[in-house]
């Protein structure tokens, strides 16, 4: 804390429980203006819930959630939420420019009620994700990347000062993983946005993250890429031997178990289609 500057983002004694399991407690996290916090950890360990808990679709079960300085509710423009890449179905009627438009209009939460301006606003949001050559199209018949692109523009429609990124990178080739990382670091660089990133790979994002928080068995890490990455530390967070390797410049972790069976990951990407 600098200056008695209010962080973007302030997680105090959080507790969070789905049905009779309690997935973590007592966490804290102060997130300030231009950090990029990682959050990893098994399926099912709660990263998903957090950031819904964050949009105000997820009540906490302890503790509070502070967006600049006010408690947290839904629709607050002063987030931007990126969710995983899903398939666009091919017959959509809806062209790339309206897939972005959404954001400026605010169309989620009501019908559209255009303004003037909004065009020439949605034009600078295409050309700032590099889908300007592309605004026209259908969005049905996009790669994955391209529709990502469109996404992470709508996300930034509000210059928003905190972006919740859920998985942004699944589903993508590495080209198109560097592309939409580069498009949310740009936003955090320039704009001094905070930024709240699930993954399952750190690789893509490593050489970016300020700090990674790592949930995993109803526990949880804070700190730096090079105090969390260690086979020490995640061993003592499983409780089972996990082993960290490097390979070049990428962070190989093996031996993480699953903390729910199997099909559980179905339900957090449940949770993504509805926090959207």
């Amino acid at each position: 804390m600098t200056g008695g500057k209010v962080p973007v983002l302030e997680v105090t004694g959080a507790a969070l429980q789905r049905g009779n399991r309690e997935l973590w407690s007592g966490l804290d996290l102060r997130v300030e203006a231009g950090e990029f916090i990682a959050v990893l950890g098994p399926s099912g360990s709660g990263k998903t819930t957090l950031l819904r808990s964050i949009l105000g679709l997820q009540p906490l079960s302890a503790g509070s959630i502070r967006v600049d300085g006010e408690p947290v509710r839904r629709g607050n423009r002063r987030i931007g939420y990126i969710p995983q890449q899903r398939a666009i179905a091919p017959d959509t009627s809806m062209r790339a420019r309206d897939l972005v438009a959404l954001g400026v209009q605010g169309s989620r939460f009501g019908l559209p009620l255009p303004h003037r301006g909004d065009r020439a606003k949605v034009d600078r949001l295409l050309d700032a994700v590099g889908a300007s050559h592309y605004a026209d199209r259908r969005v049905g018949l996009l790669s994955g990347g391209e529709q990502q692109r469109l996404r992470v523009g709508q996300a930034l429609a509000d210059e928003p000062s905190l972006l919740l990124c859920d998985e942004p990178l699944s589903a993508l080739d590495l080209a198109n993983q560097v592309a939409v990382t580069d498009i949310i670091d740009r936003q955090r660089r320039e704009r001094d946005a905070a930024v709240l990133f699930v993954t399952h790979d750190i690789n893509p994002i490593l050489g970016r993250v300020d700090r990674i928080l790592y949930i995993a068995n109803g526990r949880f890490l804070l700190g730096t890429p090079d105090e969390v990455l260690q086979t020490r530390v995640l061993t003592d967070l499983y409780g089972t031997p996990v082993f960290v390797l490097r390979a070049g410049d990428r962070l190989v972790v093996v031996g993480v178990p699953d903390t729910e069976p199997h099909h559980h990951h179905d339900d957090e990407e449940h949770e993504h289609g509805s926090a959207a």
